[in-house]
């Protein structure tokens, strides 16, 4: 089973730091019943990742003048969109003027600053078996679809915290419950007890996700945002 980037596929070729090769089992049969989840009416601390204008990946804001994504995510000119849980329309849009990555994270600091809700990030990772909750504009099923418009949300379950996320930092691996992470979701939060744990790595499209993990990048985090 290959584990493959999670980078928006909005055109016919994958764009970003990791190129994609064809897959080593079969697809899924069909859409799912992120695949699967619902959607979501308010996250006042969701960031959609332009590239180039573009949507791209999904991301989080940590605090007032900074955004929390995925490296692979950070590719030409970037931006984002806040505050809104339509991707295309309403929140507040920003450049950004700087990125700094470390692993399979990225820190974009924002050209300034928003007035919303930040996440809450953990310093320990969440414990084996724990249901967690996922949150993406990432593709509704594994082929023939966009971007999911509106924020989702699925509940996944814990079965790894030493597993690698794309670049080889430490990253949490779960398997779905009722959803799982697809392309569009990269750089987008994994939560466990109001804490964001993970950031959206690696995923097969059918039940597997690699998230990066925060506990293990926060010094890092601190030392950049001071946060």
């Amino acid at each position: 089973m290959r584990i493959r980037p999670l980078l928006a596929v909005l055109s016919t070729a994958l764009v970003g730091a990791l190129g994609v090769t064809s897959a080593a089992s079969a697809a899924p049969a069909g859409p799912q019943p992120i695949i699967g989840g619902s959607t979501v009416s308010s996250a006042p601390w969701a960031a959609a990742v332009l590239s180039n204008g573009s949507f791209t990946c999904s991301g989080s804001v940590i605090a007032a003048q900074w955004v929390l994504t995925a490296r692979h995510c950070i590719n030409g000119t970037m931006s984002v969109r806040i505050g809104s849980v339509n991707r295309t329309s309403g929140g507040v849009t920003r450049t950004v003027s700087a990125t700094y990555t470390r692993y399979d994270l990225a820190l974009m600091r924002l050209s300034s600053t928003v007035s919303t809700s930040t996440v809450s990030l953990a310093s320990s990772n969440p414990p084996i078996n724990s249901t967690n909750s996922i949150y993406g504009w990432g593709m509704t099923c594994y082929s023939g679809c966009s971007a999911s418009t509106q924020l989702k949300t699925a509940t996944v379950r814990v079965t790894s915290n030493s597993v690698t996320d794309a670049y080889g930092g430490q990253a949490i691996r779960s398997t779905r419950i009722n959803g799982n992470a697809w392309r569009g979701d990269s750089g987008g939060p994994q939560f466990y007890n109001g804490q964001q744990v993970g950031v959206a790595s690696t995923a097969d499209g059918s039940s597997i996700q690699n998230y990066g993990s925060v506990a293990y990048n926060r010094a890092w985090i601190t030392s950049v945002a001071g946060v």
